[in-house]
């Protein structure tokens, strides 16, 4: 259950600043470069809050 939670509010912080540099006025090329690295980090937060990845980088929620 713990872990449940993590990935949602991981998910939430993640769209929160993902929709804040989408509102950033990027060059075509860049925008696209920071999309995928996006994309990426969002592939490496879910597998690690699953623990199938280590997430020594991701901080340890108490609630």
């Amino acid at each position: 259950m713990d872990s449940l939670i993590n990935l949602i509010v991981y998910l939430v912080v993640f769209g929160l600043i993902w929709w804040l540099v989408s509102l950033l006025p990027l060059p075509s090329p860049v925008a696209q470069v920071v999309r995928v690295l996006f994309i990426i980090m969002l592939i490496l937060i879910v597998l690690s809050v699953f623990g199938i990845i280590p997430g020594n980088y991701l901080p340890r929620l108490s609630l």
